[in-house]
């Protein structure tokens, strides 16, 4: 089956960090894994919106589950766990909001 593209929403939370040290650390990461569209993160929390290339939505989303463990190390990550996933197919993505999000780009804090 060929690979096609998947938007992935991935949000992760654990315990409180420093602001900035979150932001570092997803800096670092989107260096590793370049098709970070955009995110989110606090000092507790964190969400990652990119593409991921997988045959199906469940090669999808166990790429995405195991992306922020693959990582924790080389980028040092927050030991977070993840807390949501959302996995959608590109048309669908496109479909939705899609332009509304990809326009925001960058790592942007949540409002909180």
């Amino acid at each position: 089956m060929p690979a096609a593209l998947w938007h992935v929403t991935l949000t992760l939370a654990g315990d409180e960090q420093p602001a900035d040290e979150v932001l570092a650390a997803l800096e670092r990461l989107a260096t590793e894994r370049p098709f970070f569209l955009a995110g989110r993160y606090a000092p507790a929390r964190a969400e990652l919106r990119y593409w991921e290339e997988a045959p199906d939505c469940s090669d999808a989303a166990a790429m995405a589950l195991r992306m922020w463990f693959d990582h924790r190390h080389s980028a040092k990550l927050p030991a977070w766990h993840v807390v949501a996933l959302e996995v959608v197919a590109r048309d669908e993505h496109q479909r939705r909001d899609g332009a509304a999000l990809a326009a925001a780009g960058g790592w942007q804090p949540f409002d909180e």
